[in-house]
């Protein structure tokens, strides 16, 4: 579920950006009270996510009804009707760009997000998001991932202790570090350790770090960390993780494997609105 009250900022925030004043265009070629309807259509095979985003800021301009034909993390192909918009032309036509925006790129990151997923289901391996989101995005961006399988790690530095390379340096190496943690945060926390050699590992859990995260590893290392750990902690890899070597990570027996790419890279979606009709 997505919390609209985040939202609602998020996309009059974006509706000030893209019209401080007015929408001068659409303004001196329609009156007030024409009313239009239009189709929101898909250019690409994809997964879909947003769409009840999209549909919001047609809600916040006001008089303007959305028919959604889909919902989020069904599959769309090219040509595809996904959604038609009837109401006030000029309200259509303003929230057009914004509307768009927010739906291509929640379903550029569900895509991209379903491809690595499916790469690792017959493991039983996790895919999680990272915090490398765009700033201000953060709530939509994780709920695509979701949507299109994966799964969110934290959602902020609220969330959970991880304890990474700077934190780990800061407090002088690991075993201080956890400690530190494990004395100053609340009992209920697990405490995630980032390793990047094996003597890292073997540290990790002679102090029980409760997560240890298997860092920018080559795959012949990670398999070590794994044997070493067994089920002492849970197990998670990260760094430069690919569509090409996702799997081959995901068989040698992590539990979690994170990928900043799913929002900090993903391609969005190609959705246009198109056959725009005149209704009065």
């Amino acid at each position: 579920m997505i919390n609209f009250l985040i939202v609602d900022k998020i996309i009059k925030n974006a509706l000030i950006e893209d019209i401080p004043n007015e929408d001068i265009t659409t303004n001196s070629i329609v009156s007030e009270d024409s009313i239009s309807s239009v189709d929101l259509l898909c250019k690409e095979e994809g997964i879909i996510a947003g769409l009840e985003v999209f549909a919001r800021v047609f809600h916040i301009l006001g008089d303007v009804t959305v028919d959604l034909w889909k919902k989020d993390g069904d599959k769309v192909y090219p040509k595809e009707k996904i959604a038609e918009l009837k109401g006030n032309t000029r309200n259509i036509l303003k929230g057009e760009r914004v509307a768009l925006n927010l739906l291509q790129r929640m379903s550029g990151i569900a895509t991209l997000t379903n491809k690595f997923v499916k790469e690792i289901e017959h493991t039983d391996a996790k895919l999680l998001d990272t915090r490398k989101t765009t700033p201000n995005l953060k709530i939509l961006e994780k709920y695509a991932v979701k949507v299109g399988g994966g799964h969110n790690h934290r959602f902020n530095l609220s969330d959970g202790v991880m304890l990474k390379d700077n934190h780990i340096d800061a407090a002088g190496g690991i075993t201080n570090a956890v400690n530190l943690a494990r004395k100053n945060s609340s009992f209920v926390r697990k405490i995630e350790v980032e390793t990047e050699t094996l003597d890292m590992v073997k540290e990790a859990l002679e102090v029980k770090a409760d997560i240890i995260m298997l860092d920018n590893m080559d795959l012949d290392t990670a398999k070590k960390a794994v044997s070493i750990i067994g089920n002492k902690a849970q197990i998670e890899f990260s760094g430069n993780v690919s569509l090409e070597t996702i799997k081959s990570i995901a068989e040698i027996g992590v539990g979690f494997i994170s990928v900043g790419a799913l929002t900090h890279s993903s391609k969005i979606l190609d959705l246009s609105m198109k056959n725009l009709k005149p209704l009065n």
